[in-house]
């Protein structure tokens, strides 16, 4: 059995040991075996049964809490095993609070500390009350805007919606018992939610060619329940552009990703993020791809795409606040944000699935454009004459532009460099160079597999 997470080897027993048995209380639970090297070979103890009277007093003295301590014998040397279970309620020791993550044992401080604590109590951070935060202080355009989703899409009735501020707000689960208001109203609600919390809002850029080339950038403020569609449509109006291509005589613009898909991600960033961590919300746009990043967290069990998008129950940061934007409709329902990505994704131009990188830095998301408005997007940034294009098959266009955006990036290809930028076979590709060298597009220099291919001179 290696050492891993869950499982820890000592030779000897010190009495710091104590705090790692804390970790494992406050993470997941786990096993401290004494008498075991580094490589998990029992080594023995001479002091076994002292100690399997002494420690089971001490983890109780110390952290008011029991572990299992069994001896155990192998080759006839002693060693114990300490099995410790993970606790619903955080665990100190002297004082301090200590958390098994990997294979090491920190402790916790700061904002994680408080998170933790509040957690133990069974209370998330928007969920704690703010008793100088009155109904007054809620902007009368957010709530209005609220009552309106709802209604549309049948999560309140009329009945339910025409109360007053109080009563609506207490429906929401959004005043403790003392009647104070929470967090999470003053996040949805609120004016000027940056008042209370520190970077509670929307930054926007559009970068050209590379990461630091930010070319313009806006920022969303206010009311959480008002800056979600602000945010769509300043990205589909402002940011990201509508590639246009004709289906007979009918117009027909591409965006590279699809507008709905692109809400619940956004709804998902706002429902997840960590607002103790005073980081906004950073959304960056290039012309052929999308970053989405918020200083949030995801459950451990789903830190990875694959488990993102199979079957899962949701588990927001942020459960006060998710349960207003359930209420309102702007959430479709419990856990289904990800199937509603996917469908829409694959309708339109079969997008590709965004990309999930989870981390204890935050969530970023990765949104990749459909083939459809890449075609459309190369063919643009290489000026090729419509007329040139049409003598290829549908089918072979987007190759050709890939070749010619590798040719336009690097100065000239060979046959090896387009197969493996392509996934296409060496007939196929050997095909496709010879007929775009017939139609003007490519000249060739050198023979035999020492062939380059070049732009031509009368493409821009």
């Amino acid at each position: 059995m290696p050492e891993h997470q869950e499982i820890e080897w000592k030779e000897s027993w010190r009495d710091e040991y104590l705090k790692w048995i804390c970790g494992y209380a406050n993470a997941h639970g786990g096993t401290l075996f004494i008498g075991k090297d580094d490589n998990g070979k029992v080594v023995g103890i001479s002091d076994s049964k002292k100690l399997l009277e002494d420690l089971p007093n001490k983890i109780t003295n110390a952290m008011g809490i029991i572990a299992d301590v069994n001896l155990c014998t192998e080759n006839g040397k002693d060693y114990l095993e300490i099995v410790v279970g993970k606790y619903p309620f955080l665990i100190s020791y002297h004082g301090r609070y200590y958390y098994r993550s990997g294979s090491v044992l920190r402790e916790i401080v700061g904002k994680e500390l408080d998170l933790a604590l509040l957690k133990s109590q069974g209370i998330t951070w928007d969920g704690v009350p703010l008793p100088k935060l009155t109904m007054a202080d809620l902007k009368p355009e957010a709530i209005a805007l609220f009552k309106q989703k709802a209604l549309e899409r049948g999560r309140l009735t009329i009945e339910e919606a025409n109360v007053s501020n109080d009563i609506l707000m207490d429906n929401l689960h959004l005043v403790d018992e003392d009647n104070h208001l929470i967090r999470a109203a003053m996040l949805a609600f609120y004016r000027d939610p940056e008042r209370w919390v520190t970077g509670a809002y929307i930054k926007i850029g559009f970068f050209g060619d590379s990461d630091s080339d930010l070319q313009y950038q806006d920022e969303i403020h206010g009311s959480l329940i008002e800056q979600i569609d602000r945010t769509i449509d300043l990205v589909y109006t402002k940011y990201m552009k509508a590639r246009i291509t004709y289906d007979g005589i009918q117009r027909k613009e591409i965006y590279m990703f699809p507008r709905d898909a692109f809400r619940e991600i956004l709804l998902n960033a706002v429902v997840h993020k960590d607002y103790a961590s005073c980081n906004p919300i950073q959304i960056s746009v290039y012309d052929d791809q999308i970053y989405i990043w918020n200083n949030g967290d995801m459950p451990r069990d789903l830190r990875t795409s694959e488990k993102l998008f199979a079957k899962h129950s949701s588990k927001p940061f942020n459960p006060k606040l998710a349960y207003v934007f359930f209420v309102s409709g702007m959430i479709e329902a419990w856990g289904r944000g990800f199937d509603k990505i996917r469908n829409e994704c694959n309708s339109l131009y079969e997008t590709p699935i965004p990309e999930y990188s989870i981390s204890d830095e935050g969530v970023m998301v990765h949104c990749l454009p459909n083939h459809e408005y890449m075609k459309i997007l190369r063919s643009d940034r290489l000026k090729i004459d419509e007329s040139i294009m049409s003598r290829f098959r549908a089918d072979e266009q987007e190759t050709i532009l890939c070749i010619m955006d590798i040719i336009a990036r690097s100065g000239s290809v060979n046959n090896t460099i387009v197969r493996r930028s392509t996934g296409k076979s060496k007939p196929t590709i050997t095909r496709l160079l010879a007929k775009m060298k017939n139609a003007g597009l490519i000249i060739s220099e050198g023979s035999g597999p020492a062939v380059r291919y070049y732009k031509s001179a009368q493409i821009p």
